[in-house]
C-alpha cells in the first residue's frame, strides 16, 4: 500500500526542483507541439501510414547510434550544459520546419532529416535530464521527486497536443513552429538556472571499460535489466503514436483538434496517477505492480484499437498512460535508487537507449505492420503482445517481480 510522504510544498523548497520542473514541462509541451505539426502536415503530403512510421525511425537512429557517447559526456560535462544545447539544437530544427513551410520546399525528406536532428538533441537531453534530478534533491524524497517530474511532463503531454492541434487548425503549421521555437528558447534558460550538485565532472581517461561500465552495470543487476527490458519490449509493442492521424482521419473522423485531444490523451491518465505518487510511494509488492500495469497497458492498446468512437478512444488511451506512467516512476526509482551517481550519467544513457528508443522503434513497428496488414491489426497485435510479454517477464525475471520497496533499503 502507498504511504503518505512529506508534504507537497517540501518538493517546492528546492528551487532548482521548480526550476528543473518548468524547464521539462516547457520542452515536453513544445515537442508534443511540434509532433502534432509535423504528423498532420506530413500526412497530409504523403497520405502512407507508412511515411508515419519511418518519422520514429528518424528519432530512433540517433538514440542507438549515440548512447554510449552520451553516457560519457553525461558524467563529465556540466550536465546543465548539455541539456541547454539541446533545447538550442531543437529550437534551430523547429526554425528550419517554420522556414520551410513558408518557404515551400518542405518534402518528405526534409522531413526526415529535421527530424533526426530533433532525434539527436533528445538522445542527450533524456538521460541528462533524468540525471541532473537526484543532484537536486535530497535521495529520501527522491521517488517523489521522480513522481513530481512526471506530472509536470504529463501536463505538458496533455496541454502541448491539444494546443498544438488548436493552434494548427485556427492559424496553421506555421504558427506552431514559431511558437514551439520560442518555448525551446525558454527551456533553454530555465535549465541555465539550476544550481545543481549533481555533476560529476571526471578527467579520467576514457576506457574500453569505462564506456561500457553503464552497460556492464545493468547487465549485472537482474532487477534493473528486468525493469528496463521489460519497459522496452512493452512499448516496442504498444507504440500507437504513429497511427493516431490514421484514426483521427479514417476511423474517428476528426479534425486536428480531434487528433491533439488523442495525442493528450493518454497524458491525462498518467498524470493523475503521478499527482498521486507524488504525494505517495509505493512501499509495498513493487514488483508484481509493474507487471500488472503492463498487462494493463496492453489490454487499454487493445481497447483502443477496437473503438471507433472518439470519447471511448481517449479513454483507452487515458487508461494506457495511467497504466505506464506506474510502469515508468517505479522503473526510474529503481535505476536510480540502486546507480552510484558518478555513473548515473552512462547508466541513463544506456536506460534512454533502451526504453526512449523503444517508443520511436514501436512507431516505426506500428506504421509497418500497418502498412502490410491494416491500423486495427497493427494495435491488437501490439495490445496482446504486451500482455503475453508481461506474463513471460514474471518469470524470467523473478528478482524484479519478488522486488517489495522501489527505494533500495541499506
Amino acid at each position: 500500500m502507498p504511504t503518505a510522504g512529506a508534504s507537497a510544498q517540501s518538493l517546492l523548497q528546492h528551487r532548482s526542483f521548480v526550476y528543473f520542473l518548468l524547464a521539462r514541462t516547457s520542452t515536453t509541451a513544445a515537442t508534443q507541439m511540434l509532433g502534432v505539426a509535423v504528423g498532420w502536415q506530413l500526412y497530409d503530403i504523403t497520405l502512407n501510414p507508412l511515411d508515419l512510421g519511418l518519422v520514429g525511425l528518424m528519432q530512433f537512429f540517433p538514440v542507438v547510434m549515440l548512447a554510449l557517447l552520451v553516457g560519457q559526456i553525461v558524467d563529465r560535462y556540466d550536465r546543465r550544459l548539455v541539456a541547454r544545447s539541446c533545447q538550442t539544437v531543437k529550437a534551430l530544427a523547429a526554425v528550419g520546419f517554420l522556414l520551410g513551410t513558408a518557404g515551400g520546399w518542405l518534402s518528405r525528406e526534409v522531413v526526415f532529416a529535421l527530424m533526426f536532428v530533433t532525434g539527436c538533441a533528445r538522445a542527450f537531453e533524456n538521460p541528462t535530464m533524468h540525471a541532473l534530478v537526484p543532484g537536486i534533491v535530497p535521495q529520501e524524497i527522491l521517488p517523489r521527486a521522480i513522481a513530481a517530474s512526471a506530472s509536470a511532463n504529463q501536463t505538458a503531454v496533455i496541454c502541448g497536443p491539444a494546443i498544438g492541434g488548436l493552434i494548427y487548425g485556427a492559424l496553421g503549421p506555421m504558427a506552431v513552429y514559431a511558437t514551439c521555437t520560442a518555448v525551446f528558447a525558454v527551456a533553454a534558460t530555465l535549465v541555465s538556472m539550476l544550481h545543481s550538485g549533481g555533476n560529476v565532472q571526471s578527467n579520467r581517461r576514457i576506457t574500453f571499460e569505462t564506456v561500457f561500465a553503464g552497460l556492464t552495470y545493468i547487465w549485472s543487476r537482474p532487477v534493473i535489466l528486468g525493469a528496463i527490458s521489460l519497459d522496452l519490449f512493452a512499448v516496442l509493442l504498444g507504440g500507437v503514436t504513429a497511427l493516431l492521424p490514421i484514426y483521427a482521419r479514417d476511423f474517428l473522423h476528426t479534425g486536428p483538434w480531434g487528433l491533439g485531444f488523442l495525442r493528450s490523451s493518454p497524458a491525462v491518465g498518467a498524470l493523475m496517477i503521478s499527482v498521486f505518487l507524488s504525494r505517495y510511494s509505493i512501499n509495498r509488492n513493487a514488483g508484481k505492480i509493474m507487471i500488472a500495469t503492463v498487462m494493463s497497458y496492453g489490454a487499454a492498446i487493445a481497447l483502443f484499437g477496437l473503438s471507433n468512437w472518439l470519447w471511448l478512444s481517449m479513454l483507452a488511451l487515458a487508461a494506457m498512460g495511467a497504466s505506464d506512467s506506474i510502469s515508468v516512476i517505479i522503473r526510474h526509482s529503481l535505476v536510480q535508487t540502486r546507480t552510484p551517481n558518478e555513473m548515473l550519467g552512462r547508466v541513463m544513457a544506456v536506460n534512454s537507449m533502451f526504453t526512449g528508443t523503444s517508443s520511436t522503434l514501436g512507431e516505426f513497428r506500428a506504421g509497418l505492420v500497418a502498412f502490410w496488414l491494416g491500423a486495427t491489426a497493427s494495435v491488437l497485435v501490439g495490445g496482446f503482445g504486451a500482455i503475453v510479454l508481461a506474463l513471460l517477464w514474471s518469470r524470467l525475471f523473478p528478482d524484479l517481480y519478488r522486488v517489495d520497496s522501489i527505494v533500495r533499503k541499506h
